[in-house]
């Protein structure tokens, strides 16, 4: 792997350059660089996760608290499937290059609509905070509006609003710095700190890289914001929102059916109208037609709110002529319509569809008679861990809906010339249920059976003659049991909830799947025969021109904030197709369907050029990286890399342009997706660099117009200018570490490619045999924990979180020392000691560590390694500790390992920390408590150690023989026989069978002599090299390591997808997994990422009202929000399931139950659905939903989502967690409420020991854990154990909170009233049902915030329109 740049020089022999490079200039590896740090992706995190996960490049760091559990964690990202065609099918191409940045694709369109017309119901009307005033972004007008400002806010669990340091100017103009909790809420429950505390997070997802709350303070003081620009932002948004949000009702004539009524937004365009029509029930079989009104033809391109007449009149319905894109799309179009139920694509997240189970589980709950007791599996105390609920099957699943049993493109294909001037366009061959042939010709004027058989051909109309324009129509009228199928699948698919029927852009694979049979679909064949030869299956004859369309978008006018949203519209759009053919082209490029461009190099030196997307392997080619680490150095740079092209896209500096850049794990190879810049493979490398080095900085070019605008992007990346010597000794200045490297393109764009230094290094992992390091600079903390130590690499950097948080330690720092007048901007404060805020800048010079580089100067070089050392030891001293007390105090409780990177992440500590980390906590005394982060810690080290294994295994494996060698490498990493290394037996085993499957030759391979010990010393060994932590054996048992959590942690990682059924993985006598359990290996994408920037500016806005008290405002503000994500990214994304899931909270805390459903259904679907079924978060969103269901009077409902998401958390992290023990809580109080007395003991009991356990026995949590206990028992009869049960908790109570507590005060009196009724020989109170949702409130840390008058009657009206908008959206889809 290596950039572009140098691919001129490698593919000189292959490629026509004029010129041949110079003599003894190095030579670089094939594409951009990038680094392993391991990416924002849950579900994929490279081998040599030597780094960290990828990076959302920006986030808040001074309180992990404030962040939302997951927020910038990428799960596997496969866009699955094909972008349907933008516009109809008429529309000529002159006008499809015209509209193609301007609409959306049909699933988008769709998802976009429904959720836009969600505010006409709801009527949000804009509240903004009017003492809080928006910092100004930047002085810079090519930066996003929202990147300079860090303000977050998090409700927790208790809901305690917990603010950072917002710094805010008043408006008489002083600044000043709110770091209290909001006043809308108070802390209920001691001890509330788990994860789920921050579900509600209104959090920017679109921030700079570097920025930080210190900076952000620095600029609200040193900078003059004016009341007026601010306000004047609030009403431009308005409109916009206003203009999003505006519905009303189009009247639409189909042909030869009723006029229909369909809810349109203003601001859809007329191509999107048709889009809608093609996803409507009743028109979802025709594709090309126009729209006519009065008689006129409408533009495709104009919108709807600009159109005079359409408000009262009827928009015609209008077939036009096919042409033979027509045609095809048409076919296409009815095949995906005939597989819209079929679940084989949803499980592999392609053509946007992946699996949600919410659906089942409601119907469970809403219907009567169904059973409360939960399975043997989900009762306290049982060690059973089945997979195969993880993916129930609904009834109407198991009946399949066939409507026809072929249908084809016809072998008579392409009609002769003499039929072509009779109009034909295509053959098709459709056999039906009741198993006739039909053959049926696509002509310009519709569709219509021949006579043609398999053996004669003959086009004249069969009899009697039927031409039907759409090819659904016609099927009806030959085929009865067609007609009959038809119509049941369009009602299957109308009862479906939208969010679970349109597509995501970014959907979640699931790592175990069905085996599902394989059908007869030669369109299918003709859509993977385009992708084998270079093409788009839906632009046949074309491929699009990727950084063409990616620059062009990043160039659109960005003054104004209807500009704004535009541009980041098509910036998703475009993004987002990007990485689809990325993904599907690096498929293409592994399974050896794309020719190299250098066929005669060895296979990991080859390049490929597929859909105009270069593609390259992460690989040390020529020996370009040997003095970074080599093949680890060419694989982390591919990570860091991409992280640095997403930090200077979050910059967004005007004029300087990045490349489309995707990294695409599949296979065990790494695979660099990137697009091409103009003209750079017609020269070599010393011509098209202009700025940077290509050979380590011995040779460094440098050019004014890069240098401007690299010096307007290095402020809010912190990077230190810095000047080195070139080859001919003179002083060079440069902006940025010395790999990056400038091209000017044949298109005149100035591109910087190399990113991979764009954070500082970390030199806490810089020490080598070759660098001496001196001891004396290095700080006492790091020698304390043993750093420097060595690395794989040398490309270790510190993450941009960390750099966030140092620098607001230095700022708080610095503020301490200027006194009592910190915001005073003139030089002469009067003391000599302190410095102006103006003065106060840290930047980080990247060329650190960089081998090669020269500096002009060695008297700054000190003090920059210096603050370099600082910083590392910040990140021991303070961040490690924060980390394990984030951990420690439960407030967060990770569940496996993507939630466990996270919360590293957001304290800016690197994974490969997590020996340290270990090590730290074999120092905590009370071990019991703290199990829990010690078994995550370790599950995460072995399954990353086992990836990077598993990468190096693959490279040996023959693709004849994967499955076989990917379930040899599971049985010896998961079987129980595996870990006691009983490697004989199984050897044996294992070479008769493969004997018996694959002869000989597959007993010979390398990969088949593998063995458990083995396997067990790579990991351990791989676990010391990058983790420092050693692994001692039986560590299974000691730490309650669950296999199928490992398990599942692997598969993730990897890709890997298994067959779904139960494995008995404490099985010693045979192989658990067969050759025919690894159904699939699955593709794992690391992308960059772009959002509504206006969206975070409201939640920021939201943010600021809520710690005002003004939850209504919040709503409203959010609802604003979510409409503009839902403009850019569609309804199913990350950034709106967290709107969706902050409206119910807000919704639940002001008594709106049905509405807090309502949108947390949403949030369960699009997390099941983006994230995965088994994500932490889903499991959260799950609880959630359980007690707004609970509240809204469905307690049978919100028990089996109980029961969902405590199987769930079994599987995921196993019974041993704080949140089971919530789950518990609430799963004894809805028992008891339902009179399930027995059933409620069981899980109320656990609670109480899981509660004592992680919060210790005299905690609030555990005091209330008692109370519920007493009030069962109470229930049961049994006094003298309520009368324990309550004694214990008011002991607790009268320790832990004050005199005359709340608390304390209602268990004394209900300690009476049990006394009274012993005494008095009372019968206990029949029903439990009405204090049922004030315990689970209890339970749940939450508390309801009595709503004002005009509260009500805003949300009443929300409320009854609940039911309406759910078929609004229906309709609409």
């Amino acid at each position: 792997m290596g950039n572009m740049v140098q691919c001129c020089h490698t593919l000189s022999g292959f490629c026509k350059c004029n010129d041949e490079p110079s003599g003894g200039a190095a030579e670089r590896s094939p594409l951009l660089s990038s680094q392993d740090s391991e990416c924002s992706s849950t579900a994929t995190t490279t081998p040599s996760d030597w780094e960290d996960e990828v990076p959302t490049i920006s986030t808040d760091v001074p309180d992990a608290s404030l962040h939302s559990l997951f927020p910038d964690i990428v799960l596997s990202s496969h866009f699955g499937g094909d972008a349907q065609p933008m516009v109809c099918l008429l529309v000529s191409d002159e006008e499809e290059r015209r509209m193609e940045l301007e609409t959306q694709t049909e699933q988008e369109t769709q998802a976009g609509t429904a959720v836009q017309t969600q505010a006409v119901v709801e009527k949000m009307t804009p509240v903004f905070p009017q003492n809080v005033e928006q910092e100004e972004v930047s002085t810079c007008p090519t930066q996003r509006p929202v990147q300079d400002d860090h303000g977050v806010f998090v409700m927790q669990e208790n809901h305690t609003f917990v603010n950072r340091k917002l710094a805010c100017r008043s408006t008489d103009g002083k600044v000043w710095s709110k770091d209290k909790p909001g006043g809308i809420a108070g802390n209920i429950n001691e001890g509330e700190k788990d994860e789920q505390r921050s579900s509600l997070l209104l959090q920017s997802k679109t921030k700079t890289s570097q920025r930080d709350v210190g900076a952000d303070d620095l600029r609200l003081q040193a900078e003059d914001v004016s009341c007026e620009d601010v306000d004047d932002r609030k009403h431009q948004l308005c409109d916009i929102i206003n203009l999003l949000e505006m519905t009303f009702a189009v009247r639409i004539k189909p042909p030869e059916a009723d006029i229909l009524e369909l809810q349109v937004s203003s601001s859809m365009s007329v191509a999107e109208l048709q889009q809608m029509l093609m996803g409507h029930e009743l028109t979802c079989h025709r594709t090309c037609f126009s729209l006519r009104l009065d008689n006129t033809v409408m533009d495709a391109a104009r919108k709807l709110n600009s159109m005079e007449g359409l408000h009262g009149g009827v928009v015609q319905v209008v077939e036009e002529c096919y042409s033979i894109r027509d045609a095809t799309f048409h076919l296409r179009h009815v095949q995906e319509l005939l597989r819209s139920l079929d679940p084989t694509e949803a499980f592999n997240g392609d053509n946007g569809r992946s699996v949600s189970h919410l659906a089942f589980f409601t119907q469970v709950g809403e219907s009567e008679g169904s059973r409360r007791a939960p399975p043997d599996f989900l009762l306290p105390g049982s060690l059973k861990r089945p997979l195969l609920p993880l993916h129930p099957v609904h009834s109407e699943s198991k009946q399949h809906l066939q409507c026809v049993r072929e249908l084809t493109s016809s072998s008579w294909n392409p009609p002769p010339g003499n039929r072509r001037m009779h109009g034909d366009l295509m053959y098709l061959h459709a056999v039906t249920m009741e198993g006739r042939e039909v053959n049926i010709t696509s002509s310009t004027r519709g569709f219509y059976p021949n006579q043609s058989t398999p053996f004669t051909f003959n086009p004249k109309p069969a009899r009697p003659t039927i031409i039907c324009h759409s090819l659904v129509e016609l099927l009806t009228q030959v085929s009865p049991a067609f007609k009959n199928n038809f119509n049941n699948l369009q009602k299957r698919r109308v009862q479906l909830h939208p969010f679970e029927r349109i597509p995501a852009p970014f959907p979640a694979f699931t790592w175990m799947a069905p085996q599902e049979g394989h059908s007869l679909d030669r369109i299918r064949v003709e859509n993977v025969h385009a992708c084998r030869v270079d093409q788009d299956q839906n632009t046949t004859g074309k491929c699009r021109d990727w950084n063409e369309e990616l620059q062009r978008a990043k160039e659109l006018s960005r003054n104004s904030p209807r500009d704004r949203l535009h541009r980041d519209r098509i910036l998703f759009k475009t993004n987002r197709d990007f990485v689809e053919a990325s993904r599907r082209g690096a498929v293409a490029v592994i399974d050896g369907h794309v020719m190299p461009l250098n066929p005669g190099e060895p296979p990991h030196m080859q390049m490929f050029i597929w859909n105009n997307i270069f593609f390259s392997l992460a690989r040390d080619i020529s020996q370009h990286y040997r003095p970074l680490g080599g093949d680890a150095a060419a694989h982390t740079a591919a990570s860091c890399d991409l992280r640095g092209v997403q930090a200077y896209t979050s910059v967004d500096t005007e004029g300087l342009h990045t490349l489309g850049t995707t990294v695409v794990d599949y296979r065990g190879s790494r695979v660099i997706a990137q697009s091409i810049v103009p003209g750079i493979l017609e020269k070599n490398q010393e011509q098209s660099v202009l700025y940077g080095s290509t050979d380590h900085g011995q040779t460094i070019m440098t050019h004014p117009r890069f240098v401007q605008l690299l010096e307007k992007a290095s402020k809010p990346l912190r990077v230190q200018p810095h000047l080195v010597l070139d080859h001919h000794n003179t002083q060079v200045e440069l902006y940025s570490g010395v790999e990056t490297k400038g091209i000017l393109g044949n298109d005149g764009r100035p591109y910087i490619l190399d990113l991979m230094r764009t954070f500082p290094a970390d030199l806490n992992f810089q020490y080598s045999e070759k660098t001496q390091v001196n001891m004396v600079e290095v700080p006492k903390e790091c020698q304390s924990f043993g750093y420097p130590k060595r690395h794989r690499h040398s490309l270790a950097s510190l993450r941009p979180e960390l750099i966030d948080a140092f620098v607001q330690h230095r700022f708080d720092t610095f503020i301490k020392k200027a006194g009592n007048r910190p915001f005073d901007n003139q030089k002469d404060t009067g003391y000599p000691d302190r410095g102006s805020v103006r003065d106060f800048n840290i930047c980080f010079n990247p060329d650190l560590c960089s081998p090669g580089v020269r500096f002009a100067s060695s008297e700054d070089l000190h003090c920059q390694r210096r603050l370099l050392w600082d910083a590392a030891a910040f990140l021991l001293s303070s961040q490690i500790p924060l980390v394990l007390q984030d951990c420690l105090d439960h407030r967060m409780a990770p569940m496996d390992g993507a939630a466990l990177t996270l919360v590293l992440h957001q304290r800016g500590v690197n994974v490969r920390y997590l020996g340290t980390l270990l090590r730290q906590l074999d120092n905590v005394e009370d071990r019991g408590a703290h199990c829990l982060v010690r078994r995550v810690c370790v599950s995460e080290v072995v399954s990353r150690s086992a990836k990077h294994v598993f990468r190096m295994y693959l490279q040996e494996v023959e693709a004849a023989t994967l499955s076989a060698a990917v379930s040899h490498f599971l049985n010896c990493l998961l079987t129980s026989s595996a870990l006691d290394s009983s490697d004989q037996m199984l050897s044996r085993r294992r070479s008769r069978r493969r004997r018996r499957s694959h002869g000989s030759r597959a007993s010979d391979a390398t990969w088949a002599r593998l063995t458990p010990g083995e396997l067990w010393v790579k990991i351990r060994t791989d676990a010391e090299d990058v983790y420092q932590y050693t692994l001692d054996s039986g560590f299974m048992e000691d730490y309650g390591l669950q296999r199928v959590s490992l398990l599942r942690e692997f598969t993730i990682k990897t890709g890997v997808q298994v067959r779904m059924r139960e494995y008995p993985l404490d099985s010693r006598l045979r192989a658990v997994f067969g050759e025919e359990d690894v159904v699939n290996m699955l593709a794992v994408v690391k992308h960059v990422t772009y959002t509504a920037s206006g969206a975070t500016w409201l939640l920021e806005q939201a943010h600021a009202a809520v710690q005002q008290g003004r939850v209504s405002a919040a709503f409203d503000l959010v609802s604003q929000a979510l409409t503009l994500f839902t403009s850019v990214c569609g309804a199913l994304h990350e950034d709106t399931c967290t709107c969706q899931r902050v409206l119910g909270r807000l919704s639940y805390m002001l008594g709106q139950h049905a509405l807090a459903v309502s949108h947390q259904r949403r949030a369960v679907m699009s997390s099941e659905r983006t994230r995965g079924v088994d994500h932490p978060q889903t499991i959260r969103d799950y609880t959630l939903l359980a007690l707004y269901c609970a509240a809204a009077g469905q307690p049978v409902a919100s028990l089996h989502l109980l029961y969902r998401a405590r199987y769930l958390a079994l599987l995921v992290t196993g019974e041993d967690h704080p949140h089971v023990a919530q789950l518990d809580s609430m799963l004894g109080v809805v028992l008891h409420g339902l009179m399930e007395l027995d059933l409620s003991l069981k899980f109320l009991h656990n609670a109480s020991v899981l509660t004592s356990k992680y919060h210790g026995d005299m905690s609030t949590k555990h005091a209330h854990s008692h109370h519920l206990l007493a009030t069962l028992h109470h229930s049961r009869g049994d006094f003298e154990s309520a009368l324990r049960h309550e004694n214990k908790a008011r002991s607790i109570y009268e320790t832990q909170v004050l005199e005359g507590h709340v608390r304390s005060r209602e268990s004394s009196e209900y300690l009476k009233d049990l006394t009274q009724q012993q005494d008095s020989n009372l019968t206990p109170p029949p029903q439990f049902f009405h204090k049922m949702l004030q315990q689970l409130n209890m339970t749940c840390g939450h508390v309801l915030i009595p709503p004002s008058a005009e509260d009500n009657a805003q949300l009443r009206v929300r409320e009854v329109n609940v039911q309406d908008l759910e078929k609004l959206l229906s309709s609409n889809i």
